[in-house]
């Protein structure tokens, strides 16, 4: 082993004993993994928060171009996952996490140069859409390789905190967004562009800051993940990793996952569309007013902008994950999984009643457009309560190697979480997709209580 090897492997890493465990380093590495897997996320969700104005910056896309065009990263992320779960071990978490936020830079970079023009075709920004899910394939190696520095008693903060927190980068990226184009004083490279609006005057926007201003953070990012970070040695080739899908509960896991975290992702990342879709401008009848203040109108009721309430979806959802994250370790995580699943039911249920806009009176608009809202964001709390409880679950079902594998697999089928949202709203429709959605969730909480919550479950976690 040479030097430089010596000084990024650490020797006889063992979390469990509190005398020898180096909580300091601990530490570091999750708030520096965190800030890089931020940073992932708002590449992974970028696209989200550019393709719902495509069109109003000229181009001519369909609805069903648009759903697949959001859709593409989460299909991309799945499959990048199952690439990033099996390199913790081999590459170590110092060279996984420098190397994957360099990485991050080429679909930002091409978002930030495509978007200044409406000249590149569909298949490009395909393409790039596909690259942004780099970004979600990084969590299927940060969140494994920081499970090894923790001991089980803290895996549930440790985990849902990073998670936790580099889900933000959702909610960031649609919340800046919106912000970051109006500042000409950050355009730096490229011209403006001009966006049009049914009802409203055109607009000179800088879309090229949306991504821009994320390549300097990811170059930040990279440099202290090499300079700070170390690698715990954890004995397990690609074979001897694929050894959890012998075990039952690494598919049982898989299936409550895809509950939590396929529904966080696929809505976060469809939210804006559906929302436009249901009750934006492009349904509008009817236009009052000029200039600035003029309102775009149906049947009397101004609809909402997109842009305006998207981040909140995430922002719940990330926030629900840190916050239930300590509870998590004090209570278990299977009880928090059986309120997840249930808090599901109930709230797909209710929003269901407002996927029909009722367009007969503007106050029968406004208040489906509240159910929907409300609907939504109740989703996303209870999706977010259960991303924190299935981390907990997992380190105490599972061996050390094994949990570690079972996390990255877990996180890369639920990622596909936007690819299958794409496709259900644009093939199935959205009442009948949020009815599989019930039905699914319903399936869970059984597998949940006679698994995982009973007294006296065979795996109780």
């Amino acid at each position: 082993m040479t030097t430089a090897t010596k000084s990024e492997w650490l020797e006889a890493w063992d979390p469990e004993n509190e005398a020898t465990w180096d909580k300091g380093l601990a530490w570091k590495t999750l708030w520096v993994t965190t800030f890089c897997l931020l940073l992932a996320f708002v590449a992974w969700f970028l696209p989200s928060a550019i393709i719902p104005k495509l069109n109003a910056l000229g181009y001519t896309f369909s609805d069903n171009q648009l759903y697949w065009m959001a859709a593409m990263p989460g299909l991309s992320a799945g499959l990048f996952r199952l690439v990033w779960m099996v390199l913790p071990p081999i590459l170590g978490t110092r060279k996984l996490v420098s190397l994957t936020t360099l990485l991050l830079i080429f679909s930002t970079l091409g978002w930030g140069v495509r978007v200044q023009s409406p000249t590149a075709p569909y298949w490009e920004l395909m393409v790039l859409a596909f690259l942004a899910g780099i970004g979600g394939g990084a969590f299927s190696g940060f969140m494994p390789s920081t499970s090894y520095f923790f001991p089980r008693s803290k895996q549930g903060t440790a985990l849902g905190l990073q998670a936790g927190l580099g889900n933000f980068g959702v909610s960031l990226v649609q919340l800046l967004t919106p912000i970051l184009i109006g500042l000409s004083w950050l355009a730096v490279f490229g011209d403006s562009q001009t966006m049009t609006t049914a009802g409203k005057p055109d607009k000179e926007v800088y879309y090229q800051n949306a991504a821009f201003v994320w390549i300097p953070l990811m170059l930040i990012g990279a440099a202290m993940a090499w300079t700070m970070l170390k690698s715990v040695p954890v004995k397990a080739n690609i074979r001897q990793q694929f050894d959890i899908f012998s075990n039952t509960d690494t598919w049982l896991m898989t299936l409550l996952y895809i509950m939590t975290f396929g529904t966080f992702s696929g809505l976060s990342a469809q939210f804006g569309l559906l929302m436009k879709n249901l009750y934006g401008a492009g349904n509008a009848d009817i236009v009052k007013g000029a200039g600035e203040t003029a309102q775009v109108l149906i049947s009397g009721y101004a609809v909402p902008d997109p842009l305006k309430y998207v981040f909140l979806g995430p922002l719940v959802g990330a926030a629900a994950r840190v916050v239930f994250a300590p509870l998590t370790d004090r209570y278990g995580g299977a009880r928090w999984t059986l309120v997840s699943g249930l808090g599901l039911i109930a709230s797909i249920t209710f929003t269901m009643t407002a996927l029909v806009p009722d367009t007969s009176s503007a106050s029968s608009l406004e208040s489906g457009f509240d159910r929907f809202l409300w609907g939504m964001l109740a989703i996303f709390l209870f999706a977010g309560i259960g991303n924190a409880s299935t981390f907990k679950q997992m380190p105490m079902i599972f061996e050390r190697r094994q949990a570690g594998g079972v996390i990255g697999w877990t996180a890369a089928i639920a990622a596909f979480g936007p690819f299958f949202f794409g496709i259900g709203l644009v093939y199935i429709g959205p009442r009948a997709f949020y009815a599989i959605g019930i039905a699914f969730a319903v399936m869970c909480v059984v597998i949940t209580w006679v698994r995982y919550a009973r007294p006296g479950a065979p795996k109780p976690s």
